[in-house]
């Protein structure tokens, strides 16, 4: 028996992918369709509810009213549907039409494929509404603390239903919850995307050099050497926050940063260091600008070191937010 003759089993039987060419080759022969692929035979959701709409008005006019349709459009996608079937669907006369008997079986099936679709389309839904129930947000600390406040307020204006979520934490604790499917979008201040995200830039922040008023370089009339900033031992945050990260590459080549004073876990926290004078420290621009203003932190300029970084949304590569996620990045970048 020659392998065209054969069922689809059987010609698979002991010839492995070569067998299985063969197979799909011999129904494309024969107008059949490979298994696992719908036939193009088959006709569109949107020519299957037409046809329901015929049967249920005996009129090709009233079914195209009810499908928003013209009539004339209504007559050209029934035959093209029964060309595309290779049988006749509707009997076309001036007292209306009536399904032939090959039509009103062809409804019976269109009737469940369109039940299904709309059961699909209900599930679909829920899901959607599922996922904009809700957003969890992980940020770093200086996003989480001066910029994220106002731009969840604007999103509740958007969606007063969606209940948000936010973990503060330092940039690697942020790509950490994107990569567990623990938030569905962050926000870091390091130098780069990390690896596996991708991201967008949504603002700019400059660190800057800070002490109490009683320290020795509030006095000071010029501006501070790299090479001095590196050897003194600063208040900092811990490694994995953006700041640390800046801070490390822009002293990398003066020698490195000195052995930190006070390793501190939040910028709240190192702020309240330096203005209680345990000693200098290098802060986000957007976290001390009452303490400035008031004086009760001194800022010190730092000469021939770049102290600026990139703020940016990030979520896991090649899962760009949608929903809830969507619209806040979307009045981060506003």
């Amino acid at each position: 028996m020659s392998r065209e003759t054969r069922g689809p089993g059987a010609a698979d039987g002991g010839q492995g992918a070569h067998g299985r060419r063969g197979a799909r080759e011999a129904q494309a022969e024969h107008g059949g369709e490979p298994r696992g692929h719908l036939s193009h035979r088959v006709p569109d959701l949107g020519a299957l509810e037409l046809l329901l709409a015929v049967a249920r008005h005996g009129s090709l006019g009233a079914a195209a009213r009810e499908v928003g349709i013209t009539q004339p459009a209504a007559s050209s996608r029934i035959r093209s549907m029964e060309r595309q079937l290779g049988v006749a669907l509707v009997d076309r006369s001036p007292r209306g039409s009536r399904l032939t008997d090959a039509g009103a079986l062809v409804t019976d099936w269109a009737r469940r494929i369109v039940e299904a679709a709309e059961a699909f389309d209900v599930g679909a839904q829920a899901l959607r509404g599922r996922r904009d129930s809700r957003l969890r947000v992980a940020a770093s600390m200086t996003i989480a603390e001066y910029l994220l406040p106002g731009w969840l307020i604007a999103l509740r204006t958007q969606r007063p239903d969606t209940a948000v979520s936010l973990q503060a934490g330092n940039s690697a604790a942020v790509a950490e919850r994107l990569f567990a499917g623990d938030a569905d979008v962050g926000f870091v201040e390091g130098l780069a995307v990390p690896d596996g995200l991708d991201g967008v830039v949504v603002a700019h922040d400059r660190l800057v050099l800070v002490v109490a008023p009683s320290h020795p370089w509030a006095r000071r009339r010029g501006p501070l050497d790299p090479a001095e900033l590196a050897a003194t031992p600063l208040v900092l945050r811990e490694r994995g926050s953006g700041t640390r990260q800046v801070l490390d590459a822009a002293l990398s080549g003066h020698g490195g940063l000195a052995q930190p004073l006070l390793e501190l876990a939040s910028t709240t926290a190192v702020k309240a260091a330096a203005v209680s004078a345990a000693g200098p420290a290098v802060l986000s621009e957007l976290a001390i600008t009452e303490e400035l203003a008031s004086r009760r932190l001194v800022a010190i300029p730092v000469e021939g070191v770049l102290l600026r970084r990139d703020l940016r949304a990030v979520w896991p590569a090649g899962h760009r937010p949608t929903g809830p996620a969507r619209d806040l990045l979307s009045l981060t970048r506003g």
